[in-house]
């Protein structure tokens, strides 16, 4: 996909779930730990959930699951019985699961206060939006692709209704690459602190700690991934 293509159709699937996936509000207690979600970019359920994250200002350890992976979806399939996505694993309370809804559900109730009530964050929602953001990036994100292992994960600061975000966090999950992703969505209490370590407010902004490489700019970062890690 050329580069013009990829981010007006990126930006097509910002366009459909705005304002999810933006602020960071109604923020409740924090987790000592980081979140443990396994998912994968294409999945329509798991960007809810991503969503979430954001809204929450939640950062999660994210294990991809792409189709015809073997990484983590046999991770899954051991903890939880089947290979369904999203499954979150909170290591503060011991809590697994599956389904999206309950996922956001015991997020807010755990890390939030009310949840806030949004139509196409529902489940007949969520089915309306899903064939248009198929349509827009087709199979990117879905489909795994042959990729080296990095010994440490890498860290990815996101914002999830960025459509720069969006074509990073595609190539992490085609390549199964295991990344802390931190919330740093608008009026987000992280937003000091990362601007202090990157210099400027700006997503996306990929650390690997295995080669010392901390970077800016999604063609860039995609670029990166596709010669340190693909094979």
């Amino acid at each position: 996909m050329n580069r013009t293509l990829d981010v007006v159709s990126s930006f097509a699937i910002s366009a459909l779930r705005y304002p999810l996936g933006y602020n960071a509000a109604r923020v409740g207690a924090r987790p000592a730990q980081p979140l443990v979600l396994y998912e994968f970019e294409g999945c329509p359920f798991c960007r809810k959930v991503r969503e979430a994250l954001t809204m929450l200002d939640l950062d999660a350890e994210i294990r991809p699951c792409p189709k015809g992976g073997q990484r983590f979806r046999e991770e899954v399939k051991a903890k939880g019985g089947k290979a369904q996505f999203p499954y979150l694993v909170d290591p503060n309370t011991g809590a697994s699961m599956y389904e999206s809804d309950d996922i956001i559900t015991y997020l807010y109730k755990q890390y939030g206060t009310k949840r806030p009530f949004a139509f196409h964050w529902t489940a007949p929602g969520t089915l309306l939006t899903a064939p248009l953001t198929a349509a827009a990036r087709g199979t990117l994100g879905s489909r795994v692709r042959k990729s080296r292992l990095p010994q440490q994960p890498l860290e990815l600061y996101n914002m999830e209704i960025s459509p720069y975000c969006r074509i990073v966090r595609e190539v992490l999950c085609e390549l199964e690459l295991p990344y802390l992703m931190r919330s740093v969505g608008r009026r987000s209490p992280n937003r000091p602190a990362f601007l202090a370590r990157a210099g400027k407010m700006m997503v996306p902004f990929l650390v690997d700690p295995n080669t010392n490489t901390q970077m800016f700019e999604s063609a860039e970062i995609k670029a990166y991934l596709n010669k340190t890690y693909a094979l």
